[in-house]
């Protein structure tokens, strides 16, 4: 019976792992094939390094991307300058400062931030965080890449802070004890041995936060201002890929031109993504054979 249980366990697993690679490989050849036919009648230089995005142009359509990929490049890494630091801060106060009833209290909270659907994050940044940039720095609208910076950072927290808490978490306890009784303080302890110990989970918490920064769409379309001109700096209204795809896919006509740019600009996401973890994985690949 023992011998059927495993077999019927180990058939499960490959079927789940096998559908779960089908999805994928179906993903990459929907947009495989409609970046393909974009690029006969776009040239790659126009869609890589075109700095116009006008499809309805007079004079004929425009495909640059240039400014929609700078635009989410801005977002992204300024919610991950805000949420990393401040997500890695909360994670540590949880896991080796809070007391137990501080952390029953805090913990659930954090996981509810998770739980919060993105078109309400990005309402609270049309209705309450843009008037307050606005009026901090003096702008006429505060829909820009900063209001959409801080609106990305605090969807992402969730994220971050609970992947970093049960890293840190998982660090044995004996690591602790060993380093007080070297001599070591409390906040040596803690940033010394414990974070170390932890980094391969925190690299993953931010690897995670990354992917849901540049993937979020509904947040960004409604806080960032959805112009999409080159930004010159955080002030100025922005259109990121994800905004971009939102906005027009719905309207645009089936198996035009237009229709699909848009699935290249999918494509185009979906790359950024797999480029990214490619090379952070030697790093944690590194940091664990460190730890």
């Amino acid at each position: 019976m023992k011998k059927v249980s495993d077999r019927i366990a180990r058939v499960c697993f490959l079927l789940a792992a096998t559908a779960s690679f089908l999805i994928v490989a179906g993903i990459v050849l929907l947009l495989g094939k409609n970046t393909f036919l974009a690029l006969k009648t776009v040239s790659l230089s126009q869609l890589l390094f075109g700095t116009n995005w006008n499809p309805a142009g007079y004079t004929g359509a425009s495909y640059g991307t240039l400014p929609l990929l700078v635009s989410s490049v801005m977002v992204t890494t300024g919610a991950m300058a805000i949420a990393v630091p401040w997500g890695i801060l909360v994670a540590v106060y949880l896991s080796e400062v809070a007391t137990e009833r501080q952390r029953a209290f805090f913990k659930p909270i954090v996981e509810l931030l998770a739980a919060v659907p993105s078109v309400i994050y990005g309402f609270l940044g049309l209705v309450i965080t843009a008037p307050l940039v606005a009026r901090l720095t003096g702008q006429s609208s505060g829909l820009n890449a900063l209001n959409a910076s801080v609106i990305l950072a605090i969807m992402i927290l969730p994220t971050v802070i609970s992947i970093s808490d049960d890293a840190l978490k998982a660090v044995p306890r004996t690591y602790r004890e060993a380093a007080r009784a070297l001599g070591a303080t409390r906040w040596q302890t803690i940033w010394g041995v414990v974070v170390k110990a932890a980094r391969p989970g925190i690299v993953a918490a931010i690897m995670l936060g990354f992917g849901r920064a540049m993937g979020e769409t509904m947040a960004v379309l409604m806080a960032a201002g959805n112009a999409p001109a080159m930004p010159r700096s955080f002030l100025d209204p922005v259109r990121p890929l994800t905004a971009t795809i939102a906005i027009e896919l719905g309207e645009v006509a089936w198996n035009t031109e237009h229709y699909y740019v848009l699935f290249a600009l999918g494509f185009y996401l979906f790359l950024i993504t797999l480029v990214v973890n490619l090379i952070a994985e030697p790093f944690v690949r590194r940091i664990k054979e460190a730890a």
